[in-house]
């Protein structure tokens, strides 16, 4: 028996109070500094990471391991955009954060993908069923060998100390540091302004028809402007808030739609990599579904520029300026 196929004894996950986090997450309000804001958020999205985490290492349910990318990739999101309110370590654990997405991101792909082909192929006819069912197989087999990878993140001395990284960023200090410009609430509504240009100047940039890759890089940045809609949200007062809450639903659409669109792309080029097979009755199962994908990332294509107005309106809404 390999290393590789050892038992893995079972690793106690990480608590909260194991980060120096208190029972409950924090809170904060308009009145609070910008600094705490961006800890609370960091707090209450590691509690969310750490509850999906033995979910995720168990595989029970696929949601639990999407709903931990999620949460880190919120914290990355809030450390890109704030970090430097929390102190010079915001940027290492950043990164490590990145380190840790891949991997959940490499499962998340696959999950994705087997769900959405056992949805296509169950319409097919039933002769079409056992190669289907061996297409199906062979993304199942590739999950695997990603999950095991995964599985040694998760339990490595490296996820430990990264975890223990954002406990002392999210860890709220007794008082605030003195600074020279500190940023206030209000500061955290108005740094919406930035995203939400980045994302306007890259729309403009675009040809009528566009390269898939471009499409993808619009889905990040509307997913960093939700995110930071997210954090400003609570820091905002009650008329702003409803405005946010407007673009966070707006944006949350758009990256439905081109989440679509990636994931046409994807399925379509996995496909492609699948006609290559000895096996015919699978390369025809992989053209039907093939065929199936592209026309459904021409539907996206037909409709996402209304679906960016709705959120280039949403965030005017929230600030003329923007």
């Amino acid at each position: 028996m390999t290393a590789e196929t050892l038992p893995r004894k079972n690793v106690p996950s990480t608590t909260p109070a194991a980060l120096g986090l208190g029972d409950r997450p924090a809170k904060a309000g308009p009145d609070d500094p910008a600094a705490t804001h961006v800890r609370v958020k960091l707090d209450v999205e590691i509690r969310a990471l750490l509850a999906h985490e033995p979910g995720t290492k168990s595989g029970a349910d696929p949601e639990d391991l999407h709903q931990m990318r999620v949460a880190l990739r919120r914290m990355r999101s809030v450390l890109k955009l704030s970090g430097r309110l929390v102190g010079p370590d915001a940027e290492p654990v950043r990164a490590e954060l990145g380190w840790l997405g891949q991997s959940l991101g490499d499962v998340r792909d696959y999950d994705v993908l087997i769900g959405h082909l056992r949805d296509v192929v169950a319409d097919f006819e039933v002769r079409d069923q056992p190669a289907a069912r061996r297409l199906v197989s062979k993304f199942v087999t590739e999950r695997g060998v990603a999950k095991r990878r995964l599985t040694r993140a998760l339990t490595s001395p490296r996820y430990a100390s990264m975890l223990q990284g954002i406990g002392r960023l999210a860890r709220q200090p007794a008082t605030e540091e003195a600074d020279e410009s500190p940023q206030t609430s209000a500061d955290l509504v108005a740094g919406l302004a930035k995203p939400h240009r980045k994302l306007a100047k890259a729309v403009r940039a675009l040809p009528a028809n566009p390269p898939d890759d471009d499409l993808h890089a619009l889905r990040i940045y509307g997913k960093k402007l939700r995110y930071a809609a997210e954090m400003a949200k609570p820091a905002a007062k009650k008329k702003q808030a409803e405005r946010i809450q407007r673009l966070i639903k707006a944006t949350k659409n758009f990256q439905t739609v081109l989440g679509d669109h990636q994931d046409a792309c994807v399925a379509a080029d996995r496909m492609r990599g699948a006609l290559d097979t000895t096996d015919v009755e699978v390369a025809f199962i992989a053209g039907r579904i093939a065929e199936k994908e592209l026309l459904r990332r021409a539907q996206v294509r037909a409709v996402w520029r209304e679906v960016w107005a709705e959120v280039d309106a949403a965030a005017q809404a929230v600030s003329p300026r923007m």
